[in-house]
């Protein structure tokens, strides 16, 4: 390529993120760049068409790419467990356990979310059941919004997480290895956020009162009962899905299978197993399903046309090159994640941006299994904060008219720099992310 037309590169690129930003559907706005920039390309006299002819076997990979069948897996599992009820009736019995607590109800939505980080719009599902009891019972609108909003964020970095499967798949490392080392800082964040909603409560009981003992009190022998029926089902399944995965047992798309087996049996257990829910929860995984589909087909494409106008080496002269070496790679790198993900999903991210990233990393010796947990850590922190955060647009499409988008920002706050130093540690002390991985090699 003539140093005249070297910059077509970086143009392809920064036109992908511009009609990306302005809400043009990601598939057709990369795939189009794409034919765009091709055409140019052919022109100009400095692209070869030969790097086209290796589309098909492409689009055949990616449809055959065992890792990725865990992205319906993990999504059906999650849409079922939505559709049966079981994240209500959970988030109502970990409320009766701890409302006795300062706090308590708060605590629930954090274990909730935990507990559920695969389910599907668990922002918006907590923001519906649990937002409207929370300011009943005199829950500051600050702290119940921005416990919901962090909480429905965990599951970018909490296992079973879609975020890890792709980001595994992109960084090419074992999915399962991800998963293991999420665990540690999945539980610090959401450890970080029980700790703060315990202090604010015990220094302002008024911001988190406990549940009045009426609410509270349902005798022995039927919250007994309950507990078994609600919260032993889903752990039990939870622990075989993790479980299989972390003993070596299964594969992440085998528990997946797992998953799903077992979610539709809880749903009909719960008798919510209805041909209309199936119907809903098929429709919300073949939805979600073909749009990762129809990315990968159109980052491809985009790939292909920006390695053929040197947009690759491009890059990576730029980033291997930054000043402090490792360091400024990481800061750099992070920083343009934060940022995209203000604007564009963590799909795009993970399939336009991350592919750039990886040969820099391994160049530079970095351990591609704990940058892909500080990648997710990462994402889930740009999700979360004002003013373009993902989940702070879930949450006040629910939230009722009381609550305004300033009580939202404001709640959030202390959330965000809760899990910006959860990021810090990670970056910090690597051995947070390695230590499990470690010790099934």
């Amino acid at each position: 390529m003539t140093l005249a037309y070297e910059w077509l590169g970086p143009v392809m690129f920064a036109g992908a993120l511009v009609l990306l930003s302005l809400g043009y559907p990601v598939a057709f706005s990369l795939g189009g760049v794409a034919i765009l920039f091709g055409i140019l390309g052919i022109s100009l006299g400095v692209f070869d068409p030969v790097f086209l002819t290796a589309m098909p076997q492409r689009i055949f990979g990616i449809m055959a790419n065992y890792t990725l069948l865990a992205i319906p897996y993990f999504i059906f599992m999650g849409a079922m467990l939505e559709k049966s009820g079981i994240a209500e009736r959970l988030l109502e019995t970990m409320g009766i356990l701890l409302g006795r607590l300062r706090g308590g109800l708060a605590l629930a939505v954090i274990l909730v979310g935990a507990l559920l980080a695969a389910t599907t719009g668990v922002v918006a599902a907590m923001g519906l059941i649990s937002l409207p009891i929370m300011l009943r019972y005199g829950y500051s609108k600050e702290l119940a919004t921005g416990v919901i909003a962090a909480s429905g964020t965990l599951g970018q970095i909490i296992p079973p997480s879609v975020v890890l499967v792709v980001l595994g798949d992109q960084l090419g490392v074992s999915v399962g290895d991800l998963f293991i080392g999420s665990v540690i800082p999945g539980l610090m964040m959401a450890s970080a956020f029980a700790l703060h909603v315990l202090i604010v409560a015990f220094l302002k009981p008024d911001l988190a009162p406990a549940l009045p003992a009426e609410v509270r009190d349902i005798g022995g022998k039927a919250l007994g009962r309950r507990v078994i029926q609600v919260m032993i089902p889903p752990l039990i399944l939870i622990l075989l899905v993790l479980g299989s995965i972390f003993f070596g047992i299964a594969t992440p798309t085998e528990a997946g299978a797992v998953g799903c087996g077992g979610a539709i049996a809880l749903a009909a257990a719960n008798r919510k197993l209805t041909l209309e829910s199936l119907r809903q929860v098929c429709d919300a995984t073949l939805r979600i399903t073909s749009m990762v589909v129809f990315i990968l087909f159109g980052s491809t494409a985009f790939s292909l046309v920006f390695r053929g106008l040197n947009g690759d080496r491009f890059m990576f002269d730029v980033l291997a090159t930054l000043p402090g070496g490792k360091t400024g790679f990481l800061v750099v790198s992070m920083a343009v994640v934060f940022i995209l993900g203000f604007f564009i999903d963590f799909f795009e991210i993970a399939f336009i941006v991350v592919p750039l990233f990886v040969p820099v990393a391994q160049n530079l010796g970095i351990d591609l299994i704990w940058y892909g947990v500080v990648l997710g850590a990462n994402l889930q922190t740009s999700f979360l904060t004002p003013p373009f955060g993902f989940a702070l647009f879930y949450l006040r499409g629910v939230a009722p008219p009381e609550v305004t988008t300033k009580d939202i920002y404001r709640g959030v706050i202390p959330f965000i720099l809760l899990q910006l130093l959860v990021v810090v540690l990670i970056i910090i002390f690597p051995g947070i992310v390695s230590f499990l991985p470690s010790l099934g090699n």
